[in-house]
C-alpha cells in the first residue's frame, strides 16, 4: 500500500488587481458589487517561490473573470495568462496552481467559475511601484494604477484597506485604474477609471 504525498509549494510577491467597481470595491467588505456584477482580475508577480522544487521567482501570471453577479454566486467565466518566459516545468506548475487543485486563492475562485480558458502564454512587463504599479501582459491585459485624487483639491490620496480574513491579500493600497482592459474571446472589457489595488501576498500549500 502506497500513500500519495501532496506537492508542497510556496509563493511570495505582489498582486495587482482591478475590477468594474467604484474605488474601494464593496466585495472587500462582504457586500454586493457596485453594479451588481463582477468583472475583474488579479495579476501575481512572484518575488520568490517554488512548486514541488520548480523555482518560480521572477515570473508573473493572471486570472481575469466575468461573473454575472457577485463572485460567490458563481457561474463565472475566466481566462488565465502566464509569463511566456516560463519553461515547460514552470508553465505546468503555474497552470496547476491557477486551476485550483492544490489550494491557495485559486481553489476558492475556481469553484465559482463554470467556463475556464487558458492559459495563454504572453510577454509580461510589470512595474511594482505602489500606487503607480502597472501590468502589461501582451495585448491581452493592460492595467495601470494611479492614485485616487481629492475631488476638491486635486491632491493625491493614498488609502489602504486591511483585510485580516482576506484570501487573496490582507493589507494593500487602494488606487484607481488609469487603464484596465482585458481582451480575449472568453473575457473582454474596459474598466479604466474604476477600482484598483496592489498588495503583497504570501501563500503556501498544502
Amino acid at each position: 500500500m502506497t500513500t500519495e504525498t501532496a506537492t508542497t509549494w510556496s509563493l511570495k510577491g505582489t498582486v495587482v488587481l482591478a475590477c468594474n467597481c467604484e474605488p474601494g470595491c464593496p466585495c472587500n467588505f462582504n457586500a454586493l458589487p457596485t453594479h451588481g456584477d463582477c468583472e475583474g482580475g488579479w495579476s501575481w508577480t512572484i518575488e520568490e517561490g517554488e512548486y514541488g522544487g520548480v523555482q518560480l521567482g521572477g515570473l508573473s501570471f493572471a486570472l481575469c473573470a466575468d461573473w454575472p453577479g457577485a463572485i460567490h454566486e458563481g457561474n463565472g467565466q475566466a481566462v488565465t495568462f502566464i509569463d511566456e518566459r516560463a519553461d515547460g516545468r514552470q508553465r505546468a506548475a503555474l497552470d496547476t496552481l491557477l486551476r485550483g487543485g492544490v489550494g491557495g486563492p485559486w481553489a476558492i475562485l475556481r469553484n465559482t467559475i463554470s467556463r475556464y480558458e487558458g492559459p495563454h502564454y504572453v510577454p509580461y512587463h510589470v512595474s511594482v511601484q505602489d500606487f503607480h504599479s502597472s501590468v502589461h501582459a501582451g495585448d491581452r491585459l493592460q492595467l495601470e494604477l494611479e492614485p485616487i485624487k481629492n475631488p476638491v483639491s486635486g491632491a493625491e490620496t493614498h488609502p489602504r484597506i486591511v483585510l485580516p480574513e482576506g484570501f487573496v491579500w490582507q493589507d494593500g493600497g487602494t488606487a484607481r485604474s488609469g487603464v484596465f482592459t482585458v481582451q480575449d474571446s472568453t473575457v473582454s472589457y474596459d474598466h479604466s477609471g474604476r477600482y484598483a489595488a496592489y498588495a503583497p501576498f504570501e501563500y503556501r500549500g498544502p
